[in-house]
Formats: C-alpha cells, sequence, structure tokens
C-alpha cells in the first residue's frame, strides 16, 4: 500500500475556552493562510490525524473542519497525495481579504540602517549570459562524462556505514582523513610544502578568498589584483575596505615590474599563475620568481587562486607558486568545482603554519566549520584511485573539446578575432577588433541559447579590449562547430 507523506506542520492556534467552534477557528486559520499566501496551490497539508494530534484536539472538529475547506474549494485531493491546497481557489478570494490585512509584505517605512561597506557592491544583475545554459557557458563541467555509478555506490556505502558521530559538528578546519589526502595530492601533484595540519576545508574557493581577505587585510589596505581579472575577488577586497591596485596581465602573466612601480608597498596580490583567469596565459618561471621575491622584501601576501590547473595539454601541468615560496608568504587555494562538479561547493586553503590559528579563529564565527558527508565522499573517491582516473579521463576529454573549438574559430572567424590562453583550462577568451560591443554581442548571443561571458566586465575601470570567454567543458563535441557559426553570424551583424 502505498503511503502518502505528510504535509508540513501550519501555525494553528485554538482556544479551547473561546466562544468560536474549534472546527471553526481550525477553518478560519486555514482560510486565512490561504488567502495571505502563505499556503500556496498544491501544497500538501497534514491528515486529520496528524493535525489532530499536533493542536491536541479531538479529532471530530478537524474532520469537520477539512470536510468544509473541501466542500468550498479551498482543498481538494489528490489519488495518491492525499489533500492539497487548491490549485484553482473560490472566486471570494477576488473580494475578500483576511482579518489580517493584505497578502503582500508591508511597506518598510522609517529609518532603515545598513552597514556602509554594503554600498560599495555592484547591485546583483541576472545577466542574460549567466541565465542561459547554452554553448560556451563558463564553469560548466562535462556532467555526462562523471563517474556517477561509481559516486552513486560511495554515496550508497557512506550511508550505510555512518554512525552517530556523522550527525554532530566536525573538525572546524576539515576532517583530519580528508586534509591528509588532500595534502599527499597537493604535495605529489601540485608540489606544494604542506601538511594536513595546514588545510582548512571550506565552500569552495569564494569563501576561501573571503576567509583570506578577513585574517591578511585592514580597511585601507591596498590589494594587487590581475588586470583583466576575476571580479568577485574584486569584491571581496573591497568589502573588506581594501583598495584594489589593477596590475596589468600580458603573455607572461601578472607584470610584477608594474605592480612594484604602482604600489610596492601592497599589502597583498591576488593571482591566477596556472591559468590566469579571464586570459588564460600561465605566468612565466621568471615572473613567478619575482614575485615571491617581491612579497618577501615587502611583507607582503601572495593569495594563490589555482582553480583548474589539472587540466594542461601542451605540457605536463605547472608547479605551483607555493612550491616556489621558502618564507611562507603564499597561501594557496584549490576547489574541487571544476574536477568534480560546482555544486560540491568544497574547496581548501592551504595556510602558512604560523598562521593557521587565525584562519581557524576567523572561520569558527562563519559557519563552524563544513560539512562532513562530502569530505568523506570526496576523500574515497580520491583514495581510491576514482579521481586520478577521472583526472587522466577529462583531460584528454577537455583536450578534444578545446582542439575542436580551436580549429572552429580559426576556420570560421579567422583574422576577426584574437585567441588566448588555449593551452590549459576549461575555457579560451577572444578578443574582438575594435569598434565592438562584447555586451551587446552577449546579449543577443543568449537569446539564441549562446552564452558568451564578456570580458569587458573583467577590467577595472574602462575596459582596453573587447571580447568573450567562452567555457568549453560543458558543450558536447558535436555542438562546438554549429556554435562558432552563430557566434560568427552574430559579429557580421551591424
Amino acid at each position: 500500500m502505498k503511503r502518502v507523506a505528510s504535509g508540513i506542520l501550519p501555525m494553528i492556534m485554538v482556544n479551547r475556552k473561546g466562544p468560536k467552534a474549534l472546527h471553526r477557528q481550525i477553518y478560519d486559520a486555514y482560510r486565512a493562510a490561504i488567502v495571505d499566501g502563505r499556503l500556496r496551490p498544491g501544497q500538501r497539508i497534514p491528515s486529520t490525524r496528524v493535525l489532530a494530534s499536533e493542536i491536541r484536539v479531538s479529532r471530530f472538529p478537524v474532520l469537520n473542519a477539512y470536510a468544509q475547506l473541501l466542500a468550498e474549494g479551498y482543498f481538494e485531493s489528490r489519488v495518491g497525495a492525499g489533500t492539497v491546497i487548491a490549485s484553482s481557489l473560490p472566486d471570494q478570494l477576488t473580494s475578500s481579504k483576511p482579518a489580517g490585512g493584505s497578502t503582500h509584505a508591508p511597506t518598510p517605512s522609517g529609518p532603515r540602517p545598513v552597514a556602509k561597506r554594503s554600498s560599495v557592491l555592484p547591485r546583483v544583475v541576472r545577466d542574460p549570459w549567466l541565465q542561459s545554459w547554452g554553448a560556451f557557458r563558463v564553469g560548466q563541467v562535462a556532467f555526462d562524462q562523471f563517474p556517477l555509478g561509481v559516486w552513486s555506490n560511495l554515496v550508497a556505502r557512506r550511508c550505510r556505514s555512518s554512525d552517530a558521530h556523522a550527525f554532530h559538528y566536525g573538525d572546524q578546519m576539515g576532517s583530519m582523513a580528508f586534509r591528509e589526502t588532500i595534502a599527499n595530492y597537493l604535495r605529489t601533484a601540485r608540489s606544494l610544502h604542506c601538511e594536513a595540519e595546514q588545510v582548512m576545508i571550506v565552500g569552495g574557493s569564494q569563501q576561501a578568498l573571503e576567509i583570506s581577505a578577513r585574517v591578511l587585510l585592514d580597511p585601507g589596505n591596498r590589494v594587487w589584483v590581475e588586470q583583466p581579472g576575476y571580479r568577485l575577488a574584486r569584491e571581496v577586497f573591497a568589502l573588506t575596505g581594501c583598495y584594489p591596485v589593477p596590475v596589468p596581465v600580458d603573455k607572461e602573466g601578472l607584470d610584477v615590474a608594474a605592480g612594484i612601480k604602482q604600489c610596492r608597498k601592497a599589502r597583498a596580490a591576488f593571482v591566477t599563475p596556472s591559468h590566469q583567469f579571464p586570459l588564460g596565459v600561465t605566468m612565466s618561471a621568471s615572473r613567478r620568481l619575482q614575485l615571491v621575491d617581491w612579497a618577501q622584501t615587502s611583507g607582503s601576501w601572495i593569495i594563490e587562486d589555482d582553480y583548474d590547473s589539472e587540466f594542461r595539454y601542451e605540457s605536463l601541468p605547472i608547479a605551483s607558486l607555493q612550491g616556489l615560496d621558502s618564507n611562507s608568504r603564499v597561501i594557496y587555494i584549490g576547489t574541487f568545482s571544476k574536477v568534480l562538479f560546482p555544486s560540491l561547493r568544497l574547496g581548501y586553503i592551504v595556510i602558512p603554519s604560523d598562521l593557521v590559528e587565525r584562519f581557524h579563529a576567523v572561520r569558527r564565527i562563519m559557519d563552524l566549520g563544513p560539512p562532513s558527508f562530502y569530505q568523506e565522499m570526496v576523500s574515497d573517491f580520491i583514495r581510491e584511485g576514482h579521481f586520478a582516473r577521472h583526472i587522466r579521463r577529462m583531460r584528454v576529454h577537455y583536450g578534444e573539446l578545446r582542439s575542436t573549438l580551436v580549429v572552429s574559430l580559426s576556420r570560421e572567424l579567422g583574422p576577426v578575432v584574437e585567441l588566448l590562453g588555449d593551452e590549459a583550462g576549461m575555457h579560451v577568451t577572444v578578443t574582438l577588433q575594435s569598434g565592438s560591443c562584447d555586451l551587446e554581442i552577449a546579449e543577443r548571443a543568449a537569446r539564441l541559447n549562446l552564452s558568451l561571458w564578456p570580458l569587458s566586465p573583467s577590467y577595472m575601470g574602462e575596459a582596453s579590449r573587447q571580447g568573450f570567454i567562452l567555457g568549453f567543458g560543458g558543450t558536447r563535441l558535436t555542438e562546438i562547430p554549429n556554435a562558432v557559426r552563430k557566434l560568427r553570424n552574430l559579429l557580421a551583424m551591424k
């Protein structure tokens, strides 16, 4: 026999000594909640037995109230779903309101002070290219290539083996077993100098950056940021009360000499050296050494965001900046969003040993630590070899996508665009000839289910180049040629 799930219990107060009958009180409470919009069409309601038990009355007044609400069209019965709020409500709702008043939220009045720092952030706008799920959406991974069967088996196994400890708060720094797994991986694959005690598990690279900014920076500090660069990083620094200093990026990455000339005493530098976002260039060895030397001599910090370093197509992965640092000046940030999937919301920070306690203190007041289940899942996934196999397989798959995209861009657009950053990562960048407006083209593209992330918002101030960041991770191989032809047609429009 199929069991119908119980609905969420509504707030119903009854007065046993009041003049109104109990069934009428229950009826009025439901009707008011429906008219107010607190109960919505299709929402399941609890059974008469459950409600009677909850509000501690006999079942008979509940049965009478439900019968009246069904008769008047406020409730309806659905086979297999029990009793729900009616999808088509009575006409009375259009001409009457409950004693509580309007169905809309109250209009605020009087002073409403908020923190000044919140005003430095731009208004959140639902950019059309971020709403489209078409070709070239940045940040997508090849979901159809993920070993879902293996992952499902690991989930089931973990669920079966869970004990009482799995339901309690975990270590605020993250599971020690998981941190040991990550430290082993980073020492081997990314040449980091680290121990498990230096690793903090976080909810993705954005939270890692927020925590790092809170620990390292004071209001009024200057911070080097790449120009063009990752816009959300600039906003984190602005929210901390810091002043981002745009330092140009060329074919060798961040121009350290230009940064020193602009602001030698910056408190920190934020860089994406393995695959710069958005231009995709790799920081040269000489620039890396210059940057580490600057941090040491000036007493500054380097925040290294290594978001998709696992995927290189022309050479082996490049060693991390942190591995070159002999004076513990680099805070290293990594994430599983690109190598596994974004909704996992799992990343990590590798912290200099003498700063671990400070990072821990800041993390504690933010959310008391990360959820433990997915840490255990990913730890199993890595330790049993599935992660290494997945990376190898995805490197081949993304390499094929990247090659097809590069060939299609060259064939369809030729000299119309300049291609950048195609040696690594999961996106390439194309820059446009002068006179183009990437924002306008991106808006038109979204209407054609083409997700073109415009380059110009990645600049602080006036953009020196127009173009697009083309993510290829979530685009099927067969879709790429046609998507590039759509891009060509858009660029041809006047």
